[in-house]
Order: C-alpha cells, then sequence, then structure tokens
C-alpha cells in the first residue's frame, strides 16, 4: 500500500526527535491547524488535521506583531509545501500535511547539508530549477531581516535593542553581500556584482554555499525555533544559537547608541574565539569618556580581550579584535588571533596573514617610539592607527596591510575620527574585578582602617566608574 510507504519514511524522520520533542511539534501542529479550522475527529472518523498559508501567517501573539515577517513566513510554509509525500499529487494541495510539517522540521533541524539543500532551493524560488543570485540575496537578506525581528520579539537580544544599535536595515544588506560573496559557480569562479546577481545557481552550488557558510543554517534554524516556537523551550535545543548575540553590558541607561548594528554584532562575534563569545561590556565611547587619548588609554589598558570601533567623518565603520589585554609599551603584542574588521560601506573580517607578528601596539608619552593605538603593517604604516594626538588615524594599505591582508578601512587613508567605541569581549579579567582598577584602599586595608581611625573621608570612593555588572538583562 501507498500509504504504508510514506508512513516508513515519516517514522523514520519522526524518529529523530526525542519523546519530548515530538510532543512539542505535536503541539505546534496542532495549533496550527487549529488555527486553519481543520476539524479532529468527528462521527469517530478522523480527517487528516492541516495546516494552511493563512494559519502560520495568523500566528500573532497577543501584541499583534507577528513573530516573523510576513514573507519568511511564506517561504516557510513554500519550503513545507515542496516536500513530496508518496502517492500524494505533489504541490496541488494548498495544505500542509503532518508528514510534510515533520519531514521540514526534520531536514532542517535535524538534517544535513544534502537534506536542507532541496528545501531551501523551494524557499529560495517555488519554481523548480537554478536559482538567480538575485532571489538568493532576497532569501538571504529576508533570513537575516527575520533574525532580528524573531530574536527582538522575543525579547532574546540580552541588552542590545534596536535604540541601543544603528539601523539594521543597511546592516542586513551588507551582512547578505558578504554571505553572498562566497556562492561559487560550477567552475569555481565567484562572481560579483551584477554578474552575480544574473548568474544561475543550480542546487550543488547552493548546497556548497550553504555547507561552507554555517550562518544560513544556523539562522534559519533560530527562525523556525523561535518564530514557530518549536523545540525552543527544552534544554539542550539551543545550543547553536546560545552565543548568537553576545549578552550587553554597560550601555543601558546611557543614551548612547552604538557604532555596531545587529547583524554585524552577529557576524563579528562569530569570529571571535568561542570562550568570548557570551559577553561584550562597553569599556570606553568618545561620546560618553570624551575625546582624549589618555581617557581611552585608561579605560582599555589591562581590561582582556577587546574589540575596538572607529568611524571615521565621511562615515566608514571599521576596526579590529585584540585578543590580549592591551598594555602601554614600544613593542607589539597580541597574537594570531587578532583580526581587523569593515562594518561600513561593506562587512567583513580579515585575519591574520602569518607574514609578521606586529598585531597589536600601544605606547603613550614614549620620545622615540610612535605615540598611538594600532594594529597590523607596521610603524607609520598601520593598517588602522588613532594617533596620540587624538582625531588623527590612518588606514594604510597599499594594496593589502601586511599582517592581516585588509584593504584601506577608512574613506581616506589619513582620516579624521568620528568617534571610538571598546567593548571588553568575554569576562574581565579576574585583577581588575568589575569596579576597574583597585584603589589603595583596596589594596592597603591598613590604610583604610587608619583613615577610618582619623576620622577622614575616602577621597577616591568617588572617582569609581559606575559599576553596571549586575544589570538586570531585558
Amino acid at each position: 500500500k501507498m500509504g504504508n510507504a510514506e508512513s516508513n519514511a515519516y517514522r523514520s524522520h519522526l524518529s529523530r526527535f526525542l519523546p519530548e520533542e515530538q510532543s512539542d511539534i505535536d503541539g505546534v501542529f496542532d495549533t496550527l491547524s487549529g488555527l486553519s479550522g481543520s476539524a479532529g475527529a468527528k462521527n469517530g472518523k478522523a480527517t487528516k488535521k492541516t495546516v494552511t498559508l493563512a494559519a502560520l501567517q495568523a500566528r500573532k501573539s497577543a501584541h499583534t506583531r507577528e513573530p516573523l515577517p510576513e514573507q519568511m513566513t511564506a517561504r516557510l510554509y513554500n519550503g513545507m509545501k515542496s516536500i513530496d509525500l508518496p502517492g500524494k499529487s505533489s504541490g496541488l494541495s494548498e495544505q500542509i500535511a503532518k508528514e510534510q510539517f515533520v519531514i521540514f522540521m526534520s531536514n532542517l533541524l535535524k538534517g544535513n547539508a544534502d537534506e536542507k539543500i532541496s528545501i531551501v532551493m523551494r524557499m529560495i524560488s517555488k519554481a523548480e530549477g537554478p536559482v538567480k543570485g538575485k532571489q538568493i540575496q532576497e532569501f538571504t537578506e529576508d533570513l537575516i531581516t527575520s533574525i532580528v525581528h524573531v530574536l527582538n520579539y522575543r525579547n532574546e537580544l540580552k541588552g542590545w535593542n534596536l535604540e541601543n544599535t544603528r539601523d539594521s536595515a543597511s546592516g542586513v544588506k551588507a551582512l547578505a553581500s558578504q554571505l553572498l560573496s562566497e556562492l561559487k559557480l560550477a567552475d569555481g569562479t565567484k562572481p560579483v556584482g551584477p554578474q552575480l546577481m544574473e548568474a544561475d545557481f543550480d542546487q550543488g552550488a547552493i548546497e556548497d554555499w550553504v555547507y561552507r557558510v554555517p550562518q544560513i543554517s544556523i539562522f534559519l534554524s533560530a527562525v523556525i525555533r523561535q518564530g514557530l516556537q518549536v523545540l525552543h523551550s527544552l534544554p539542550d535545543q539551543t545550543k547553536d544559537i546560545l552565543n548568537l548575540v553576545p549578552s550587553c553590558k554597560g550601555i543601558k541607561g546611557r543614551g548612547l547608541v552604538s557604532l555596531l548594528d545587529i547583524p554585524s554584532i552577529i557576524y563579528i562575534n562569530s569570529h571571535l574565539p568561542a570562550e568570548l563569545q557570551h559577553k561584550w561590556q562597553l569599556l570606553f565611547s568618545s561620546r560618553l569618556h570624551g575625546e582624549s587619548f589618555s581617557q581611552l588609554c585608561g579605560h582599555i589598558v589591562k581590561k582582556g580581550p577587546c574589540i575596538v570601533i572607529l568611524k571615521d567623518l565621511d562615515g566608514y565603520i571599521f576596526g579590529g579584535f585584540a585578543s590580549h589585554s592591551w598594555e602601554v609599551k614600544p613593542q607589539f603584542q597580541g597574537d594570531n588571533r587578532c583580526f581587523l574588521f569593515s562594518v561600513l560601506p561593506s562587512l567583513a573580517v580579515y585575519t591574520c596573514t602569518g607574514y609578521n607578528d606586529h598585531y597589536m601596539y600601544l605606547n603613550h608619552g614614549q620620545q622615540t617610539m610612535p605615540n598611538g593605538l594600532g594594529m597590523g603593517g607596521q610603524h607609520g604604516y598601520f593598517g588602522l592607527w588613532i594617533d596620540s594626538d587624538y582625531g588623527k588615524g590612518h588606514s594604510k594599505a597599499k594594496p593589502r596591510c601586511t599582517t592581516y591582508n585588509s584593504p584601506q578601512l577608512a574613506a581616506k587613508e589619513d582620516f579624521t575620527l568620528d568617534a571610538v567605541e571598546v567593548w571588553a569581549v568575554g569576562d574581565l579579567p579576574e585583577n581588575t574585578g568589575a569596579k576597574g582598577k583597585k584603589s589603595i584602599l583596596d589594596v592597603d586595608p591598613e590604610a583604610r582602617a587608619f583613615l577610618e581611625m582619623a576620622g577622614k573621608t575616602r577621597q577616591s570612593e568617588g572617582l569609581r566608574e559606575p559599576v553596571e555588572e549586575d544589570e538586570d538583562e531585558d
């Protein structure tokens, strides 16, 4: 019997889910089929429950905003509909059967690249056959828009929000372009610009792309789990999206808008060493702490690995990841985990070439050596440089920076700074604690007791930076 073949495939897909996962998927399907108005058991005869596009789109909460943007819901629906069931004329029914729903979840949440691809192809285009670069771009932009939307909707942005970050729309386009730059044609070439938009990509090319660009699978999984609320609350089910966005400390209530947008935070965070991806803490912002090189040094020295972000007067945004605590000294520091990056006008990360070890440099108040903060290249010719004469900088790379293979990151080789931001990543080093530099009163309890006996006020108490370590995460 046809029905038998169908149930075998269905059963093998079902067996990938743990019992509690199966009941979670059943519950979501039942809710959706209830919204579709398809009946349950009547007169002892069970009518098949199904799900419609309208039901997927109607899944609003009390807030009346959709968990997912409409275009993405339609793409998920097309993906579900594309699953052929034995003995059914495929694609004719507008209803999604339980088997299709389960196989879709199994392939996208538990499947290998091969299993994901045919569904991803149908999510990109309803028509069979190769897809154009432009269609892949639209799909990728929808996917990134959806991830920002659903994480915001579910309060999963961990202290970041759409108010304290740059507008995400340009970030969505920049991240989509960056992911699309990995698309290869059958002959192994990577088309660019208009050529990329018009090129045809077959299933093999898309499979290769999804395999090499992990963000596509991770974003799809997060959009399904968080958007449709499937398997989202079960333990061990969200490891892939655990550090998608790092938690954000130190910006709350300060009226500051970061130089970064959510897509660029997600992308840069994914390039950090895994043990540093869980938390970012604001150390310095020129808008909060003033435009001064000594202020910058005072806030970032000995604070562990961090990210430095600059914006020049032409609106270019770029920066670098420092793998070690900054120290003021005339030697290069850091290791090959350091990288440079660009956020605007394009999003990209530039990792070490191995050509030299000029990863990080910070010097101040020296007669004989250059004074400033630099990453990559060499003295007087850095990939990224902030001069100690605050406000001036350079990004020299003719044609590329020797240390990081990065191009010129600023609009002009010698640029004027508009803003600087520095974020500590991972946990702050033990010696600084949450309170920054220790006061003499912390170090020497006798001095403290002596002052108190003498009735003296403790001057240094008032000078500490406000501590924001324990703020609750909205």
